[in-house]
């Protein structure tokens, strides 16, 4: 039983460590997909956006929000849990769901 477990822990870890490293390839395959013509996103940068950025931003406001929501009694004794608010919740939420889709 032991085994199975250690071999699942290294299975992941090494799934992880895969994708981390794809990662950052396919951000800079996203940024050419920006056409040469103007300053409008082409429709690459669009289905870019839409199926790699946004869910990722998504997940990101999940988790930054949940980090305000922890450390809001310490912001509030300190006096910034507005500041803290704009940059752990309101920046990245309008990144997420208000920006124009394509525009990064």
């Amino acid at each position: 039983m032991h085994s199975i477990t250690k071999k699942l822990v290294s299975y992941l870890v090494a799934g992880v460590l895969t994708l981390s490293l794809a990662l950052p390839m396919s951000a800079s395959a996203a940024m050419g997909l920006y056409n040469d013509y103007g300053d409008e996103p082409s429709g690459g940068m669009m289905l870019a956006d839409a199926l790699m950025v946004r869910p990722g931003m998504f997940v990101g406001t999940v988790g930054t929000t949940i980090v305000y929501l922890v450390t809001l009694p310490l912001s509030l004794l300190g006096g910034n849990a507005g500041e803290a608010g704009r940059l752990l919740v309101k920046e990245p939420a309008a990144y997420t769901f208000v920006r124009p889709l394509g525009e990064f």
